[in-house]
């Protein structure tokens, strides 16, 4: 039987942490379900209410425009840091905190999916800051 110790991995600069993909993917994926929100309060608005109740600071369309380009510019930045990007990181990051600030208009009509979304937010904020290699 062979006892000797595994080497650790060494990662060369064009390839990218397991976290950094993670965090790639939940970005890119909570971006393309902000997109789909957006169209659904642009094209119908009666989708976003529940009993009447929605987001009370701005009328429907203009949330969804908001937050259908707030998605498309999250899934970018999630396919750049699939790419390897090192400014996609603080897109991110930034993104991620604006989302997750978003979430708190919508928690009236939609409390769990509010609830769901931060949490993917800070945990995708957290892989991005936390497990980053810095020569990257």
């Amino acid at each position: 039987m062979n006892t000797t110790p595994m080497a650790p991995i060494d990662y060369t600069r064009d390839q990218q942490t397991g976290w950094a993909i993670f965090a790639g993917i939940m970005l890119a994926l909570n971006g393309f379900f902000a997109v789909m929100y957006g169209l659904a309060a642009i094209l119908n608005d009666e989708v976003v209410t529940v009993g009447g109740r929605g987001v009370a600071i701005l009328d429907f369309t203009t949330w969804g425009w908001a937050t259908l380009v707030l998605g498309a510019v999250m899934a970018l930045t999630g396919i750049g840091l699939l790419l390897g990007n090192g400014a996609a990181r603080w897109l991110g990051v930034v993104f991620a905190f604006l989302h997750a600030l978003a979430q708190f208009a919508l928690a009236p009509a939609f409390p769990l999916w509010s609830i769901l979304v931060v949490a993917l937010d800070v945990v995708i904020v957290y892989q991005l800051i936390v497990n980053w290699r810095p020569d990257f």
